[in-house]
């Protein structure tokens, strides 16, 4: 029998109120040590996720209900998610580098450099419809050998990077500890956590790949910090955030949270119509079918 708790919605919102699903989130897997990266492949209807600290990714197949290893070693994968043409690309913290898995299983190094620097540990990936690879560098990876290799850090600083035909430019360099971000649906912003300062940032995104702005959009005065971001197809920002789901109107009102025994790592929306919710959170990986459409990928625009 699957395991389930009640789903336990907070309504702060009255804009959250009409959001809902199953009274039951599905405890798909326990049994990792640090969940994260959750990445759904719509071709194959399975979710693939990582377990840091343990050095391998999972798979859980939706047709079976099966779990299995992806990968292992994983080189401490962190963040995931799936390019333009279904590939997935992948944030490897034991080897301070980006990369993507081809369709025959091989293995291509996006970015590993900066000005011929090994970055910090790169964490959470994101791919926007002009195929420009944006990622997050915090040290995570290096600070300690638990989730990475013990090493110096070579990047004065921790950035925000966009790679396009083959440059890597730091497009953001003021953060202390970047780690999740977004797009929004037209991708003129981008959001991205710092998980130090505990607040999500909104970038302008300029034609030529630039940024200005970065006001602070939301701050996070509750319990943990924030980490994996989403959105769904009315824009709202749906953030990982201590052992909740916090849910963010586009204006920047926490709407409301889905509250979870665990410490939430990240999320994605996946099914047949991205319309629910899978969630890395510390132990385990859960899932809820909600009323609410994840936003548009790229791979399907």
């Amino acid at each position: 029998m699957m395991d389930t708790i009640p789903t336990d919605f907070e309504v702060l919102d009255e804009r959250f109120a009409a959001v809902g699903g199953d009274d039951k989130v599905e405890r798909l897997f326990t049994g990792t040590r640090w969940a994260e990266g959750p990445v759904y492949f719509p071709a194959g209807r399975f979710l693939v996720w990582s377990d840091i600290p343990n050095d391998r990714m999972l798979r859980w197949d939706e047709l079976t209900g099966a779990v299995g290893t992806f990968r292992r070693p994983s080189a401490y994968v962190n963040g995931n998610t799936l390019d333009r043409e279904g590939r997935m690309l992948s944030c490897e913290q034991g080897n301070r580098r980006v990369t993507r898995t081809e369709h025959d299983g091989s293995i291509t190094v996006i970015a590993d450099r900066w000005q011929g620097k090994r970055f910090n540990s790169p964490n959470d990936v994101v791919v926007r419809s002009d195929g420009s690879v944006w990622f997050t560098d915090p040290p995570y990876g290096i600070t300690s050998d638990y989730e990475g290799v013990k090493a110096d850090q070579e990047i004065d600083g921790c950035h925000v990077y966009r790679v396009h035909d083959g440059e890597v430019r730091i497009v953001a360099d003021d953060f202390e500890r970047p780690n999740g971000l977004a797009f929004s649906l037209d991708e003129k912003r981008l959001y991205v956590a710092d998980t130090r300062r505990n607040h999500l940032r909104l970038f302008d995104v300029h034609d030529d790949g630039t940024l200005s702005g970065g006001k602070v959009f939301a701050e996070n005065s509750g319990e943990g910090r924030f980490d994996g971001l989403r959105l769904d197809d009315t824009g709202r920002v749906w953030a990982a955030a201590g052992k909740a789901v916090h849910c963010y109107h586009p204006d920047g009102t926490l709407l409301g949270k889905l509250h979870l025994p665990e410490f939430v790592a990240n999320l994605v929306f996946g099914g047949p119509k991205r319309n629910r919710l899978f969630i890395a959170a510390s132990s385990s990986l859960y899932s809820l079918m909600l009323n609410v459409t994840g936003a548009r990928p790229v791979w399907a625009a």
